[in-house]
């Protein structure tokens, strides 16, 4: 279904994907030669770590020491010695820092204050960011060196880097991951950033589900698209895919309609994103444990804090069945106290307890299917889970037991599931499988319009008038929708809008603002009706240094003062993983375009 394929380029390149996790990351790569099938590799061994394999991760921790300084990071900060240093010398110790990087309009509510540890003293989450990838680059070019013979040299001005984040972060987010590559000196200016490419976490799962699972025989020989054809399908001969990517921080669902023959994926429903990743788990256990200890010799922080930690390494992992109890082994023998269920060093917890830790992780996951299914324009046949949360045996089960009745092929894929991100992050650069996406929010800009004594939303006292330059009454706080929530947009897809300044100089420096709606409206008119549900994407500044040259003044209605009117249209991509802006204009005929830069405020 999906033939190996030489790479086409001219010259060597390697291809670096950085899969940064809430609470472990890990580096994948692929060094492309000219007609040579590329092969997609993980970075498998790095300092200080016990494990080393094809599922090699370092957890996401960096110390600091008081000035500042990056002391020791992933498997390093996990050593006795370093532990020890930290200690004495008063080393700070930062994990979970990815989720400050997260939109203020993801939902929360659930997360307490201090469930998320305090930034750095003078650092920012991106600092962090960029120490953190300046570490794992390190990492895979030491690899790599090491695996590969006097390959190293010949690519390392020729790198391409795939950096990964969560579903729900969008613009703003997008823009510090690229600031961060900028400081970590992956790349050298504001030139390198064609270079950094950025992509969803459930867009490089898919890839990496199509090349371990959907591309095998034993995914495509059984099933064929007769087998599951459906009356209503908006294509025929496409199945519905949703990839759950759960992870520590984060559970990403992606929805995607799919082709076999020829390999083609379009995505289907808006992505989702939940903060129910499993953190949030062993977060809910911390507090179960201060609740069940209180009163107990085995109730201070420290303690509490030790059960915490051996919950989250060992007995979340190994829970499986509700009706049985499940132990916190955290003493010795000597420790008892049978009021507390406490018996030779080990803490009996009621399975049903440990249970409804994980159901509002489970519950967040069938809350977005649903909502995907809702508005997929293809019905979902087959759902994918992956992520580093998915070595739950018990979210498997739970999940399962969702989806049979539903009919639907529910899976978790053969291999390491937690290196989906980063490998499937490799396998996009190469492939590029989805050819559109769903727009996930309304867009558009705010405009104003002549005044009109015959409308009479025109007379409502609530919107603003004012005298334009031409000297023209006007009604401001309109939005004009350009792209609306939902739309399949491929990804060459150009969606324009009109655009018109009227100024008093040749030379004024003027902006657009892209807004954002998020309400439940279909086509919103006017920002003040409803302005909680309005917020500011990005704005484009556009180049108009040629354009303002073939400007001819005129005249006031009002006071005969001159004035200059910019016509215009805003030329946007909205397809591409990323926003994309241009400006276009006409003189003598002929368009002309200018490049916009956008500027997201974080």
């Amino acid at each position: 279904m999906l033939p190996p394929k030489p790479y086409k380029g001219l010259t060597r390149k390697l291809v670096l994907a950085f899969d940064v996790g809430t609470t472990f990351s890990g580096v994948s790569y692929c060094i492309l030669v000219p007609g040579e099938v590329p092969v997609i590799r993980g970075v498998s061994r790095y300092p200080a770590q016990e494990q080393v394999g094809g599922d090699s991760k370092i957890p996401s921790i960096v110390y600091y020491d008081l000035q500042g300084q990056v002391r020791a990071v992933g498997a390093e900060a996990l050593q006795e010695k370093i532990i020890e240093q930290a200690e004495d010398e008063e080393w700070v110790k930062f994990e979970w820092w990815k989720l400050h990087l997260r939109p203020k309009h993801l939902a929360s509510s659930h997360i307490q204050e201090d469930d998320i540890p305090p930034l750095p003293r003078g650092k920012s989450a991106v600092q962090v960011l960029a120490d953190f990838m300046r570490y794992l680059f390190q990492c895979a070019r030491t690899y790599i060196q090491q695996s590969h013979f006097d390959i190293w040299r010949s690519v390392e001005n020729s790198i391409e880097f795939v950096l990964t984040h969560p579903n729900g972060w969008e613009g703003p987010q997008q823009q510090q991951i690229r600031r961060a590559a900028e400081l970590a000196g992956l790349i050298s200016s504001k030139d390198g950033q064609s270079h950094v490419h950025l992509l969803t976490e459930g867009e490089a799962s898919l890839h990496f589900c199509v090349a371990n699972v959907i591309a095998s025989d034993a995914f495509s020989s059984p099933i064929t698209v007769s087998d599951f054809s459906v009356e209503g399908e908006d294509q025929p001969g496409s199945q519905g895919v949703v990839v759950v990517d759960a992870g520590g921080g984060t559970i990403d669902l992606s929805a995607y309609s799919m082709k076999l023959s020829p390999t083609s994926f379009k995505e289907i429903a808006p992505a989702e994103c939940c903060l129910q990743g499993s953190v949030f788990v062993t977060r809910r256990a911390h507090t179960l444990l201060l609740k069940k200890l209180l009163g107990s010799n085995y109730s201070i922080l420290e303690m509490v804090a030790q059960m915490t930690s051996v919950f989250d390494k060992i007995t979340k992992l190994r829970f499986r069945k509700p009706d049985e109890p499940s132990y916190v082994e955290f003493g010795t023998v000597c420790d008892k106290d049978l009021k507390y269920d406490i018996r030779s060093g080990q803490l009996k917890l009621a399975g049903q307890d440990v249970a409804g830790l994980f159901e509002p992780s489970v519950q967040a996951i069938i809350k977005g299917f649903e909502q995907q299914t809702r508005v997929a324009s293809t019905p979902v046949n087959f759902v994918f889970l992956v992520g580093g949360f998915a070595a739950s045996d018990w979210l498997f089960e739970r999940l399962q037991k969702y989806f049979q009745p539903l009919g639907i092929s529910f899976c978790r894929p053969d291999g390491h599931v937690n290196k989906a991100v980063a490998d499937g992050a490799v396998s996009f650069y190469i492939d590029h499988l989805v050819s559109s996406r769903v727009a996930r929010a309304t867009y558009g800009i705010g405009v104003s319009t002549r005044y009109n004594t015959r409308d009479p939303e025109h007379q409502t006292p609530q919107h603003a008038k004012f005298i334009d330059p031409a000297g023209h009454q006007r009604i401001a706080n309109q939005f004009s929708g350009i792209l609306i929530k939902g739309t399949q947009v491929s990804e060459l897809r150009e969606f324009r809008e009109p655009f018109r300044f009227i100024q008093k100089s040749r030379h004024d420096t003027n902006t657009v603002n892209i807004m954002c709606y998020k309400g439940d409206l279909q086509e919103p008119k006017w920002l003040d009706v409803e302005p909680s549900s309005f917020s500011t994407l990005c704005t484009i500044h556009p180049d108009f240094s040629e354009l303002s040259r073939t400007l001819t003044p005129q005249k006031s209605a009002m006071d005969s003062s001159e004035y200059y009117e910019v016509n215009f249209e805003v030329v946007i991509l909205f397809g591409q993983t990323e926003l994309k802006a241009q400006v276009s204009w006409e003189h003598e005929g002929v368009e002309i375009r200018s490049p916009a830069s956008i500027v997201y405020d974080e």
